[in-house]
């Protein structure tokens, strides 16, 4: 991936709060890898999964930036609901 793209996961804004609520550090999960995200990669961020829905391509003026769209959290696959 080129060093002039930054990737920028962007949370529904039930998720930005619990993530601040919970003071949750984000990874920047694609720094230095050679393969940008896609639609449809799943993450996990604080014990919760969030599927890539959607991205957005745009350019700065100096970088480019992907937008990455989360869907909303699940809870982590083994999880018993019950």
């Amino acid at each position: 991936m080129s060093q002039n793209l930054r990737v920028v996961l962007v949370f529904s804004r039930d998720d930005q709060a619990w993530i601040r609520r919970e003071q949750i550090v984000v990874p920047q999960f694609w720094q230095g890898h050679a393969v940008p995200p896609a639609q449809g990669d799943v993450v996990r961020v604080g014990g919760r999964q969030f599927l890539i829905q959607g991205r957005l391509w745009e350019h700065d003026g100096a970088t480019t930036i992907l937008r990455l769209f989360a869907g909303n959290a699940h809870a982590e696959s083994d999880t018993v609901f019950g």
